[in-house]
């Protein structure tokens, strides 16, 4: 699991997370959570016979159902009947942050709204993970929808990755923060448990912000109107530029031999002409070693 979190000072040793949460989003955030000493456990629907979950992400992707529930405590209940219901109240009795991941109707249903667990626990802390806010959070969608109401779907591309999902899930590891050091805040409601819910179309207009600011459309700077930060062919694949500060663009521009004025001019049709036919003549090993001996960003890739 790639992490660039520090588990060693486990910042949330003792805290004790219970999630309901499916899919992605909240089992993602639990990851994060766990890896910052978190004592984390899970609560499932009961598994259908010969299935060894009932989470979705276990049936069609196992090896990442696997990843994010590493070292989890896993338990299977029927929320619905009273054997169920037990086992979650057993369960929160003892937890400091609840997530879950249900419409606002569902926990009607369960039992578990804010106000009720708040009367029953009142030290708890909660976090509800929505689609969107407010009346909308009764709407189905997915992280497809969210982004292409954020404008990050192009064409008929399905995006590279689910950035609504995986920035829910940290907005959601934020929110978790947030609750706890609420929580313990002096004053009034010292010890009082927290609410925050976390809606999807919001992280996701959150990540699509660059592109909101034009930065990333095609005349943006970030977009491919700057000549040294673009994706270009080379010789035996591709490279990905990221010279865009003015230092650079122009080692860029004088490792492609272009004239010295070029990186003043990176916007310039024959600046682009220019650097694209430089790297179509080298091949992924000469870049990458071009990279290296000149200090120059950028990431080459196969075809």
């Amino acid at each position: 699991m790639l992490s660039t979190l520090d588990t060693a000072t486990n910042p949330l040793k003792g805290v004790r997370v219970l999630t309901l949460a499916l899919n992605l989003p909240g089992p993602a955030a639990v990851m994060r959570l766990k890896a910052m000493g978190a004592k984390c456990t899970k609560l499932e629907p009961l598994a259908a016979a010969g299935k060894h979950t009932a989470d979705p992400m276990g049936i069609y992707k196992p090896a990442a159902y696997q990843e994010m529930h590493q070292g989890l405590k896993v338990l299977q209940a029927e929320l619905k009947s009273e054997r169920g219901q037990a086992a979650l109240h057993k369960q929160l009795a003892q937890t400091d942050v609840l997530i879950t991941s249900f419409r606002p109707s569902a926990l009607v249903k369960l039992g578990l709204t804010w106000r009720a667990l708040h009367k029953r626990y009142p030290a708890l802390c909660m976090v509800s993970i929505v689609g969107a806010l407010g009346e909308r959070a009764e709407e189905a969608g997915h992280d497809l929808t969210y982004q292409a109401e954020a404008g990050l779907v192009n064409g008929l591309d399905v995006p590279a990755s689910l950035y609504a999902d995986m920035s829910g899930a940290l907005f959601a590891t934020e929110a978790v923060l947030q609750a706890l050091l609420l929580r313990q805040r002096p004053g009034r409601s010292q010890g009082k448990g927290v609410f925050h819910e976390v809606a999807l179309s919001q992280a996701s207009a959150f990540v699509a912000l660059p592109r909101t600011w034009g930065l990333t459309t095609s005349t943006g700077e970030v977009g491919g109107a700057h000549a040294g930060y673009k994706v270009y062919p080379c010789k035996n694949g591709r490279v990905a530029v990221a010279a865009l500060e003015p230092h650079f663009a122009q080692r860029l521009c004088e490792a492609a031999g272009l004239a010295q004025q070029a990186a003043l001019q990176m916007h310039k049709r024959t600046t682009h002409q220019g650097i694209a036919q430089f790297l179509a003549t080298q091949t992924r090993a000469q870049l990458d070693k071009l990279a290296s001996s000149k200090d120059i960003p950028l990431h080459t890739l196969p075809r």
